[in-house]
């Protein structure tokens, strides 16, 4: 199984990825665990995007696709993979097309979480997270047993800095202009299947594990 996850800040793509690389026991793949990883081993790579990185730049797309090229060619890829947060353009989803046209393997499908903006804020504002094990809470949707306590761990609870309406109303912004495009992208090459993910979490993780062919 070889597919992409996309959608909005706040989509619930971090939830879905787990359902994914559980029932299909393939790789769960994120642009920030890769930089992050070849930084911490000094390859390269890593080297070169730490450059740009600390200069406050941007790092460039060609570099990018060599780091996830360089990710989706090791062993653990080879029965599938999930790709989160890449790619985020255009150009980035045409360079990964020839990167996997080089390695003779297609998409299976890619996965579009839609929710409404309102409905985005709406969690990112309401969204705590433990200090200690970072499991996430909704003051809402998914509180913990005692407020401001982590019921696994026991750890404090807090709101993070750009979890504010300003900040996330300027993140989906940036993924309407950049990453909205995609869509079409791939709903040209017949691949792409959007999601409700309004809906109740294990409503929607049911709805993109048959998408993806798997058992509900």
């Amino acid at each position: 199984m070889r597919t992409i996850l996309l959608g909005p800040p706040g989509a619930g793509k971090g939830t879905q990825a787990e359902v994914i690389v559980k029932e299909f026991q393939i790789p769960h793949i994120s642009t920030g665990d890769i930089f992050r990883e070849n930084i911490k081993n000094g390859t390269e790579l890593g080297k070169k995007a730490q450059e740009y990185m600390d200069k406050g730049l941007l790092v460039p797309d060609e570099l990018v696709v060599a780091i996830v090229e360089d990710r989706l060619k090791k062993e653990d890829c080879k029965k599938g993979f999930l790709l989160d947060g890449f790619p985020r353009t255009l150009p980035q989803a045409e360079a990964l097309d020839n990167v996997l046209k080089d390695m003779n393997v297609t998409l299976n499908k890619v996965i579009n979480i839609e929710v409404a903006k309102e409905k985005l804020i709406q969690r990112a504002v309401g969204r705590r997270i433990c200090r200690q094990c970072a499991t996430a809470y909704h003051v809402d949707f998914n509180p913990p047993e005692k407020e401001g306590i982590c019921d696994k761990c026991g750890g404090e609870l807090y709101q993070r800095a750009d979890d504010t309406e300003e900040t996330i109303s300027k993140r989906i912004e940036v993924y309407l202009k950049d990453t909205k495009p995609l869509i079409k992208y791939y709903q040209d090459q017949d691949i792409l299947v959007t999601i409700d993910g309004e809906k109740d979490i294990k409503e929607v993780s049911k709805a993109v594990v048959q998408t993806l062919g798997g058992e509900s």
